[in-house]
């Protein structure tokens, strides 16, 4: 039961008074008033409801109940879900100023890198990653890997002295030191195709050498004799910001690599000096998933790449593809009146890995996971 105030009648308001009403007496009166008249409109309101209800039909509001349960459920999954972000350039950049670039190299941080580290609990924790991925994706194409995983410790102890990869070998892909051309042909060709951009933009760069030691941007590696510089311009699947600024074509040209790794830490992608007289020692990559990719920049004589024991020469303009997984190692034994040996490489996915591997490789594998 609702109380409503009695209305009084329009004769009754203009009555005669001895004295004038006080003003809050009159405003109290026309609140009391409207008052009435707003509940009079909301029990109307409802009462009108309450029968749109009743004369709605049961199997309507069975489905709306029913698409509104769909939605909530949908909207939580996706709220839970964490896709991958394929960010702008810029984005990436600041990413990557923010995660620990310093001196144009990324420099790794965490003790449980997996490209990095080497523990007993590698295999444990691949496989927790493996687990999450199946979770959030399918287990579907993922025979592969899971056998690579689970087995890890034999196949990497039990390879062939000519081809060790240090942190992960994938199964039942096929094996030689080099690749054809036609592995990764559009690739190939686009890199060939852009090579004076790529030689214009190094030349720009060595310009600097001639004012200091080392350059800003530049890292100098580890060799028994010589010097072996390298220009990130992707390190470890992590953008190098300030690099890339100072070779935006050939940054630009990575975007239109269609089997270019840049989502793991088995990418990189650097312009590689090495001077007259340097030797890098032998040594093996870390993964048998990917094919390595050098475009000969500047080729003096008497510099060979030697594969697995078998040894190939750059060529300018030319594209050499290897498996990095096989014992390798490079020298420049040329005279120093031809300069340094110059490549742009690039590391591109074995053409053998399917495109659901190379996803959940990417997520198992992703930087600083």
């Amino acid at each position: 039961m609702v109380w409503v105030p009695l209305r009084t009648t329009r004769t009754d308001r203009r009555a005669p008074l001895r004295a004038p009403a006080p003003r809050c007496t009159t405003m109290s009166l026309e609140w009391l008033m409207d008052w009435s008249w707003s509940l009079d409109g909301l029990r109307d309101f409802i009462a009108t409801g309450i029968q749109s209800f009743r004369d709605c039909d049961a199997t309507a509001l069975a489905a709306v109940a029913c698409l509104l349960v769909l939605f909530v459920w949908y909207c939580y999954h996706v709220g839970r879900e964490q896709p991958r972000a394929y960010a702008t350039v810029n984005a990436l950049m600041q990413s990557a100023e923010a995660n620990g670039v310093q001196n144009g190299y990324v420099y790794c941080h965490s003790p449980e890198c997996v490209r990095c580290t080497h523990h007993d609990g590698l295999n444990q924790k691949l496989y927790h990653n493996l687990q999450e991925y199946a979770k959030r994706y399918s287990w579907s194409g993922m025979g592969r890997i899971h056998k690579g995983i689970r087995e890890q410790g034999r196949y990497l102890n039990s390879r062939p002295s000519i081809q060790k990869p240090e942190v992960f070998f994938l199964p039942d892909l096929p094996t030689m030191p080099y690749f054809s051309r036609d592995a990764q042909k559009h690739d190939v060709e686009l890199l060939e195709r852009n090579f004076q951009t790529i030689l214009c933009e190094f030349e720009t760069l060595y310009k600097a050498f001639s004012n200091c030691s080392l350059p800003q941007g530049w890292k100098m590696n580890s060799t028994p004799s010589g010097e072996w510089f390298t220009f990130y311009l992707v390190n470890q699947g992590m953008c190098v910001p300030r690099n890339c600024r100072r070779c935006p074509r050939t940054y630009r040209l990575l975007g239109s690599l269609r089997t270019c790794i840049g989502n793991n830490v088995f990418g990189n992608a650097c312009i590689s000096v090495l001077s007259p007289g340097t030797v890098i020692a032998e040594h093996y990559g870390p993964t048998n998933i990917r094919i390595r990719c050098h475009l000969g920049l500047k080729t003096p004589s008497n510099c060979e790449l030697v594969v697995g024991g078998e040894p190939q020469c750059w060529a300018e303009g030319r594209c050499l593809l290897f498996d990095d997984s096989f014992l390798h190692t490079a020298f420049h034994e040329g005279p120093p009146e031809e300069g340094p040996r110059v490549v742009f490489m690039v590391d591109l996915w074995h053409p053998n890995v399917a495109a659901a591997e190379r996803q959940a490789l990417d997520f198992i594998f992703a930087p600083g996971r």
